[in-house]
């Protein structure tokens, strides 16, 4: 066995992609244990907090303000659909142009899931690493400012 060059770029503790996408998976299961009593998966819940927030708007801003393409967006607002808490259609003014509309099911979806931050914010604090809603904060900050400067 070699001895391993602590300045190798291979080397996955010199990454800064492993720990974002370990700590993705695991934040993305927690919300998955308590989005099952709504019935949605992660993609659905953050499609229907963009719903919640614009009630009304073009599938193509849909998927930028969620950075995703049509192929991943596409299944999950069918799926949206099916539930009855969205419906497609064309824009009468545009053909081309596909509008994803609120339905009052999804309104009511809506009381149902205002408990989930607080329960997510709970189970992040609540444990013995020490993270604070401060260090919450201010990781959001900087995933942000990444994710600007990888687009």
């Amino acid at each position: 066995m070699t001895k391993k060059d602590k300045n190798d770029p291979l080397l996955l503790e010199n990454q800064v992609c492993f720990p974002l996408y370990a700590c993705a998976r695991r934040v993305v299961n927690t919300y998955a244990s308590l989005l099952k009593e709504l019935d949605l998966t992660y993609t659905q819940y953050v499609t229907m907090m963009v719903m919640w927030e614009h009630e009304k708007i073009s599938v193509k801003d849909l998927g930028a303000k969620l950075y995703l393409d049509s192929g991943t967006l596409t299944p999950v607002l069918k799926k949206l659909c099916a539930l009855g808490v969205i419906r497609k259609y064309r824009d009468e003014s545009d053909e081309r142009v596909v509008i994803a509309e609120i339905t009052e099911e999804g309104r009511k979806l809506r009381e149902k899931a205002l408990v989930i931050p607080q329960q997510i914010c709970c189970k992040i604090s609540n444990n013995s690493s020490g993270f604070t809603m401060d260090d919450a904060m201010q990781l959001k900050g900087l995933l942000l400012k990444l994710l600007g400067s990888v687009d």
